[in-house]
């Protein structure tokens, strides 16, 4: 999902989330309305920018390992099933070498790392990533597509909102642009206008379908 700030992409991610009002129109997921989807721990979602905060004296497992959470019931204990899925996340994101080290000492972009693993736990199925290589080093950003491509692989879905792709590109099968709380294209990955954020040359009749602006506050 691409755009400029103010495009309307967080506001679109926290209705499909169930966290914005609508205004009308209706949501899906796994094609049960939103109000009546109670499976949460299949949609992860990263926020945009968040990082786990220094001052949290806790390893990579025991961050990771809270995504399982919303799969044990209050008075049940973690299971050595459970103890797996943590570790299958924490390998799966890169990270399995640093599962006993504290957060804390980790940089900025193995921590967007470990919270993509702390919601890969819950076994979900449906990754929602905000602008997860925004304010990190080239390094970083290839170190985060290569976790992504890997999930991919996988069959997790991810749905990666940007103002550009970037190193991504490789992995994108469907780009959506919005502008002013409208879709203006619906369709495979195009080169960007950074000028304009801009989709270049482009003309597409699904979007001419979808340019009513979406029923969402927030």
């Amino acid at each position: 999902m691409l755009g400029a700030n103010g495009s309307g992409k967080s506001t679109l991610i926290r209705g499909i989330l169930g966290v914005a009002s609508l205004l009308h129109g209706t949501i899906e997921l796994f094609g049960e309305p939103i109000n009546e989807f109670h499976q949460r721990w299949r949609v992860g979602y990263v926020p945009q920018r968040q990082t786990i905060v220094g001052g949290i004296p806790a390893t990579v497992t025991e961050v990771v390992a809270s995504g399982r959470l919303a799969r044990i019931k209050p008075w049940q204990r973690a299971t050595a099933l459970d103890r797996q899925h943590t570790r299958d996340a924490i390998a799966s994101v890169g990270l399995a070498d640093r599962a006993r080290d504290p957060v804390a000492q980790l940089s900025g972009g193995q921590q967007r790392r470990v919270l993509i693993a702390r919601a890969l736990a819950a076994d979900a199925e449906v990754l929602i990533l905000d602008e997860p290589t925004a304010g990190v080093d080239a390094e970083t950003q290839e170190k985060l597509t290569e976790t992504m491509s890997a999930l991919v692989a996988r069959n997790v879905t991810i749905v990666l909102v940007a103002h550009e792709l970037g190193p991504a590109a490789s992995i994108v099968t469907r780009a959506v642009q919005m502008r002013d709380g409208r879709i203006v294209y619906d369709g495979p990955p195009r080169p960007i206008d950074v000028r304009t954020h801009d989709i270049e040359h482009h003309h597409d009749e699904r979007a001419d379908t979808s340019r009513d602006r979406f029923g969402l506050t927030g």
